[in-house]
């Protein structure tokens, strides 16, 4: 038997096991040996119940009686009663209706979790519950849990691992010996041996280190390589153009930020190259990524070369064509838009301006990609939002060159500089971290659910000043089991109640494009007072006159996720507001005490990465199945550990052939982290 080997070959897989495990992606011994426990049990010690003390605590006990019962808010609550020869104890689970029918066999049970005090009586408070039978015999070891994908028993695992502990034990290595010894790591199978059949927790600990390292230097290993490969590629040199760019910015009727400044330089120098820039130009929210974009696009243009910019939506396609043609047009420069809804002759009008040259600009959504687009001479393209975008649509675009273009991706989603390095290691980073001069910060306030009249009355009195105002909730629809606002049932209630002399558009992802777009138009417009929304309206329109934004249930949302929806508001000169309002009048998390006090992005980022951990900027950035099991992007210094040693395997021209599965995990990272 091999790593390669179908799960059909380990003794006890029948055809109706292999289904079950093939249901939840395990095929081979490989996936399966690869397939790590999400925590661990200590049944190491076990205390009977009338040794029990507060805290966390581990009993073999039977279930002597068990009942469900629906309370406030559709919320199922599982009691029962659990004896062993010492005595009996009540155990209590939220929202686990399962538990009755597991417990109700009347056989024996390790119930481990948090002995306490609550509703006037000690009780075990949601309690896991292992079988005794399913334990394995030497207990004085820690018992590994399995996620239980499509259903699969953390059971059934276990009990196929253990069939494979002989093969797990004489893995091979899959690092260089000479990184393994530089960093201390355990061996990889080491590695797996803790992670599956650890002894201690000192062993669990190790293979983490071990196994969250490699993940990191495969992908950081990826990004070296994909460097290299770009520095190879030939792209147009564009000779900077002094007057040009002179003229550009004078012509501007605002003054340029530092930022700006900065960025748009180090995009001037990387068009002198003859190597294609690969820059990613960060932006906070307002700092004015599209006027750098055309600044860049006002050089190309000057050295002959047509410009490409891809928007995710239709509606920021055009609102950036606007903006574009306002900077642009002055200069002889002609910007054209391209999306869905061009059709017929229109389109092909457009498509014969692209490969002819008369258009020099071509702003447009995925439209851009499609067969009939062909290009005279592109030697510059922009992706706004580009982690919208797959990759493969990113490689359409920039094959419509006979030469590799200059590449600025875009992204209003401050990142951290650790996650930076990881995500985006190949490419050269700007950063445009100051607002527009003129621009007044945003007031944000956290609000109790308790004092909504008085909220609604300050918005009110800015509806009244002509101002409008959006308001964001988490659903779409009612659920009487979640206490989250829904957004149908809270344009119902605005509607009919504290604003029905008021205009109120409703907007969520259900919606499809064409509508989305046309309720933002109006918004924009002027049509709409208030906009109800769920987070769509997180990266779009340009609504100068919106002042307020009200987040509900405020508490539920990562900090860049309210950062970035604060973002709408304050792109003007009135003064803006964005109120936070709590899901209970509990007191405010840390979090949403940072995001009160701050309107820096990068700050709150980097402030986001310690709370949470990389899920939230990790879930948005969307640039592949980075699929880390172990390893967490906030642990900065395992981070630079990994980027070292891939540094040392590229200079060292170490044969990467040599190790076949950490082969097969850089090419597969290298065509999803990079961008041509």
């Amino acid at each position: 038997m091999n790593l390669a080997s179908s799960l059909t070959k380990i003794r006890g897989v029948g055809e109706r096991t292999a289904e079950q495990l093939a249901a939840a992606g395990l095929h081979t011994v490989e996936d399966l040996v690869t397939f790590l426990p999400r925590a661990y049990e200590d049944f190491s010690e076990v205390t009977t119940i009338a040794d029990l003390k507060p805290g966390n605590a581990t009993i073999k006990a039977v279930c002597q009686s068990i009942s469900t019962r629906i309370v406030r808010r559709g919320m199922r609550v599982t009691t029962a009663t659990l004896a062993d020869s010492t005595g009996k104890l009540h155990a209590v689970w939220f929202n686990q209706p399962y538990r009755e029918t597991q417990l109700k066999t009347g056989e024996e049970f390790y119930f481990s979790g948090n002995y306490e005090f609550s509703y006037n009586r000690y009780q075990l408070s949601n309690p896991s519950a292992e079988k005794v039978s399913d334990v394995p015999v030497q207990t004085d070891r820690l018992l590994p849990i399995y996620r239980s994908v499509k259903g699969l028993k953390p059971t059934l695992v276990r009990k196929l691992m253990h069939e494979l502990r002989p093969l797990v034990s004489l893995m091979p290595e899959t690092l260089p010996p000479e990184i393994v010894a530089s960093e201390r790591l355990v061996s990889y199978a080491q590695a797996l041996m803790g992670m599956h059949f650890p002894e201690t927790l000192a062993d669990v600990s190790r293979a983490k280190e071990r196994l969250a390292f490699e993940e990191l230097f495969q992908l950081l290993l990826a990004s070296q390589f994909n460097k290299q490969a770009n520095a190879k590629l030939e792209g147009w040199p564009m000779p900077f153009h002094q007057p040009t760019i002179k003229a550009f910015v004078a012509n501007l009727p605002f003054e340029l930020t530092a930022a700006q400044r900065r960025a748009a330089w180090e995009i001037l120098q990387d068009f002198e190259k003859s190597t294609p820039m690969n820059r990613l130009l960060q932006g906070d929210v307002g700092s004015g990524k599209t006027v750098v974009a055309g600044l860049a696009a006002r050089q190309a243009h000057e050295a002959g070369f047509q410009t490409a910019i891809m928007a995710p939506t239709e509606i920021l396609a055009t609102q950036h064509a606007a903006t574009l043609d306002n900077l642009l047009s002055p200069f002889g420069v002609k910007v054209g838009l391209l999306t869905g809804s061009v059709k017929g002759a229109a389109r092909q009008a457009l498509y014969r301006a692209i490969s002819s040259g008369g258009i020099d600009v071509v702003v447009g959504t995925h439209a851009l990609i499609q067969e009939g687009v062909e290009f005279k001479k592109l030697g510059f393209v922009a992706i706004d939002e580009q982690h919208r975008f797959g990759v493969a649509q990113r490689q359409e675009l920039l094959k419509k060159s006979t030469r590799m273009p200059h590449l600025l991706a875009m992204t209003a989603t401050p990142i951290p500089r650790s996650l930076a390095l990881t995500l985006y290691g190949e490419l050269d980073i700007s950063i445009l971290n100051e607002r527009p001069k003129g621009r007044l910060p945003i007031k944000t306030k956290l609000w109790s659910p308790n004092s909504r009249a008085q909220l609604y009355k300050l918005v009110d009195e800015e509806l009244a000043a002509g101002r409008q105002a959006y308001v964001i909730c988490n659903l779409i629809d009612d659920d009487p089991n979640n206490e989250l606002k829904s957004v149908e049932a809270e344009h119902r209630r605005l509607q009919n109640s504290v604003f029905k002399h008021r205009r109120i558009g409703l907007l969520h992802g259900r919606l499809k494009s064409a509508e989305k777009d046309a309720v933002m138009q109006k918004f924009a417009a002027g049509d709409y007072d208030i906009l109800v929304s769920t987070t769509v309206v997180e990266v779009g329109v340009d609504v100068p006159n919106a002042t307020v934004m009200i987040i509900e249930d405020a508490d539920r949302f990562g900090l860049s996720q309210l950062h970035q929806l604060r973002g709408r508001v304050g792109r003007s000169t009135h003064q803006s507001y964005c109120y936070l309002v709590t899901s209970t009048s509990a007191k405010p998390t840390k979090r949403l005490q940072e995001i009160e006090k701050s309107n820096d992005g990068f700050y709150l980022a980097e402030v986001d990465l310690k709370l949470r951990g990389p899920g939230e900027i990790y879930g948005r950035a969307q640039h592949g199945e980075l699929n880390l099991q172990i390893a967490t992007l906030a642990d900065t210094k395992l981070i630079a550990r990994a980027q070292k040693q891939a540094k040392w395997f590229v200079e060292n021209s170490i044969n990467l052939l040599q190790y076949k599965q950490l082969a097969a995990q850089v090419d597969k990272y290298q065509r999803l982290t990079t961008l041509n």
